[in-house]
């Protein structure tokens, strides 16, 4: 049975009564749809093919997307729910998306959690393979931060537009029992997102369900194939979905030209953490610097050197106004000149040859 506070408005329990009866009505009809019986025991049959096909997948890729394998063991872990984990999960019937009771009472753990609870295996097993498919490309592409932030903007924009759909047609057309009381759970929304962001540039053709459509339009078209085909689903969550990429793509401003703006907030505030020690590291670099006369081959003459450097006048090397002789062809410092010295008789009269072979001994030694 769903929890819900207990009600203080004239006829409320009335109306709570047929929203628990409601939800065991669909809970059993799930059950049967998804093959899992009344009895609560699980056919784990397809779960040993999600975990060969992660294996399989994650062993041929050079670098492993950790974020995508976090998600597909998260949704497994909270469907097996073992022991150590059943005591503290909620419910599948406290965490069922319902419009109407997360605006009514205001209840977070529906709006967020509602997507990583599926109703029987098969239901999981298709999203956590489309998940994979997804994930793999778009994290390998975009960078483990970059996508975990996608994934969790992708999962609040599809969580809110869905619930603004539901009130708004309750409001314009009173579609109540339809929508604004219907419940739903699983990451078909965020998938649906998901591809909108992996194929918003896409000019191929792809196979949706035997159908032949351009790329950037196969979420449209599976949204609308699941929902002739696959009783049971909710269209209203996957429209939301599709709408929430589309919204991503838009604040974004183009794909991947830019970076994430969640992402880019977690690096900024990284970046002010970790200041003052790059400040420190800075002053220590600079300091061995100056005493170990380290400089650059070449560069522009005009260019003002500080006091303490000398340029070479043979191979142009900077070098440390504590050193006589150049480091790089153990030509002798002279005139006494620190920035732009003016090449003694004995540098001038060295021959092409020679300065190559000084530079051969300066790199032997």
């Amino acid at each position: 049975q769903i929890k819900i506070p207990r009600a203080s408005e004239p006829g409320e329990k009335k109306r709570i009564k047929i929203i628990q009866f409601q939800s065991l009505l669909l809970r059993e009809k799930m059950n049967r749809y998804f093959g899992r019986e009344a009895s609560g025991r699980i056919s784990r049959g397809m779960l040993p093919l999600l975990a060969f096909q992660v294996v399989s997948e994650y062993h041929r890729l050079g670098r492993k997307p950790p974020v995508t394998a976090g998600l597909i063991l998260t949704n497994v872990l909270i469907y097996l729910r073992p022991a150590a984990l059943d005591r503290i999960l909620p419910t599948i019937d406290e965490v069922w998306f319902n419009p109407h009771l997360i605006l009514k009472y205001g209840d977070p753990k529906r709006f967020f959690l509602s997507a990583f609870y599926h109703v029987g295996e098969s239901h999981l097993v298709y999203n956590m393979m489309s998940l994979l498919w997804k994930g793999l490309q778009l994290e390998t592409s975009m960078g483990s931060l970059e996508f975990a932030s996608m994934v969790a903007t992708l999962l609040g924009l599809s969580q809110g537009i869905t619930l603004m759909m539901a009130k708004g047609l309750l409001l314009l057309f009173d579609y109540e029992t339809a929508f604004y009381r219907q419940y739903s759970v699983g990451f078909s929304g965020v998938l649906f997102a998901m591809k909108v962001v992996l194929n918003s540039q896409a000019d191929d053709y792809t196979y949706v369900h035997g159908m032949l459509v351009p790329s950037r339009h196969a979420a449209w078209a599976e949204l609308i194939l699941i929902q002739l085909f696959v009783p049971g689903v909710s269209f209203l969550g996957h429209l939301g979905g599709i709408l929430a990429g589309l919204v991503y793509l838009r604040l974004r401003g183009a794909y991947f030209s830019r970076p994430d703006p969640v992402a880019a907030l977690i690096g900024n505030a990284a970046g002010i953490i970790s200041w003052p020690l790059k400040f420190i590291r800075s002053l220590f670099r600079s300091q061995g610097q100056r005493l170990s006369g380290r400089g650059t081959v070449g560069g522009n003459r005009s260019v003002r050197r500080p006091s303490s450097v000398w340029r070479c006048p043979v191979c142009t090397f900077d070098n440390s106004g504590l050193l006589d002789v150049c480091e790089m062809c153990s030509t002798e410092r002279g005139g006494g000149g620190f920035s732009s010295p003016r090449p003694s008789d004995r540098s001038r009269e060295l021959s092409a040859d020679e300065v190559r072979r000084r530079r051969l001994e300066r790199f032997e030694r």
